[in-house]
């Protein structure tokens, strides 16, 4: 999926040297946007992305989303921003949450606040399946996002300059930090798979899906929305079998217990965001709550056939079995490369 719109524009992506950033990359470098700028704080990352792909139409911004200075010399000039720089690991973000809060959540702050001041038409950010209920900092610092990026949008009004929209979505298999990677790496080392609970649900969407999911936010979007794609999910212990499988290794799965700030199965999409959703088939788009601060009416006017609606989460969306599985980890460059296929 490409977008004319991107015809002649600058596009900002902010954490850009991540996976996304470089699916991102994949998708537009060959396309007629005008420029790309990479924005983020690891100059190495810059360093070997600039190497790699050593073509002038992407641009290298150092910075931090935390210091609006460095984002709003980033900032200039741009059409549209993905704004896809975080803290996404559950464990560290839980043993230092006001890291967290500086990234997430002040630092979308600056990245909107900037975006605003220098007339850009479009920001999509980019959040969790951990910010619906969430339990841990990472998932908490995120769904604080999602609210700042929805205020900033309601305060802006839908014929602002400016159109702010979130996306919010799954596991990203093999991305950065997630288990695929980890799992692949102990199989080949013919070290154990450490499993935290086999029955644990995930989503499982690839790097190409995310990229999707935000240039049809980007498309569709309107003043405040979230959009969720649709995902299937797996427990643990299928997506273990399947990649054994697919490796042909007869790995020893060991259980090692839930981590710091895990939950069983993920969701989507709350029950209350259900109840105001739009089914666009292969995406939920939950527009925003624009109530306004007048208080009486939080309690005068409920909202009775709320009851009637249920999550949309890991356990209840399209379970995928073990051949399923694999079908989805051979579109994994990195799989298909390891297996010769």
């Amino acid at each position: 999926m490409y977008n004319s719109n991107f015809k002649n524009k600058i596009l900002l992506i902010t954490g850009g040297t991540g996976s996304f950033g470089n699916a991102v990359l994949k998708r537009f470098l060959d396309t007629d946007v005008k420029e790309i700028r990479i924005f983020s704080r690891d100059e190495k990352k810059q360093d070997d992305m600039r190497h790699h792909i050593q073509n002038p139409k992407v641009k290298f911004y150092i910075g931090d989303v935390r210091d609006k200075r460095s984002v709003d010399t980033a900032m200039r000039g741009v059409d549209y921003v993905f704004h896809a720089a975080a803290l996404k690991q559950v464990p560290s973000c839980e043993f230092f949450p006001m890291q967290a809060v500086r990234t997430n959540i002040i630092g979308t702050e600056n990245v909107l606040d900037s975006a605003v001041d220098f007339g850009v038409k479009n920001v999509v950010v980019l959040s969790t399946d951990k910010a619906a209920y969430p339990i841990n900092a990472m998932g908490i610092s995120k769904a604080m996002m999602e609210k700042v990026a929805i205020a900033k949008a309601r305060s802006l009004g839908n014929n602002a300059v400016t159109t702010i929209c979130c996306t919010r979505y799954g596991n990203v298999m093999a991305s950065r930090g997630s288990v695929i990677p980890l799992w692949v790496d102990q199989i080949k080392s013919g070290n154990p798979i450490t499993i935290t609970d086999p029955g644990m649900t995930r989503y499982m969407m690839t790097l190409e899906d995310a990229v999707d999911l935000v240039l049809y936010a980007f498309e569709n979007g309107n003043q405040g929305d979230l959009f969720v794609q649709k995902a299937p999910a797996a427990t643990l212990d299928v997506l273990a079998d399947a990649l054994k499988e697919l490796y042909n290794a007869d790995t020893e799965v060991k259980i090692i217990g839930t981590r710091h700030g895990e939950k069983l199965y993920e969701t989507l999409v709350t029950r209350e965001e259900m109840f105001r959703s739009e089914d666009m088939g292969n995406y939920f788009r939950i527009p925003a709550d624009t109530r306004d601060l007048n208080y009486d009416k939080f309690f005068v006017e409920g909202q009775e056939d709320i009851s009637k609606f249920e999550n949309y989460h890991s356990d209840n969306t399209h379970r995928l079995d073990k051949e399923g599985m694999k079908k989805l980890l051979l579109k994994l460059p990195e799989i298909r490369q390891d297996i010769n296929q």
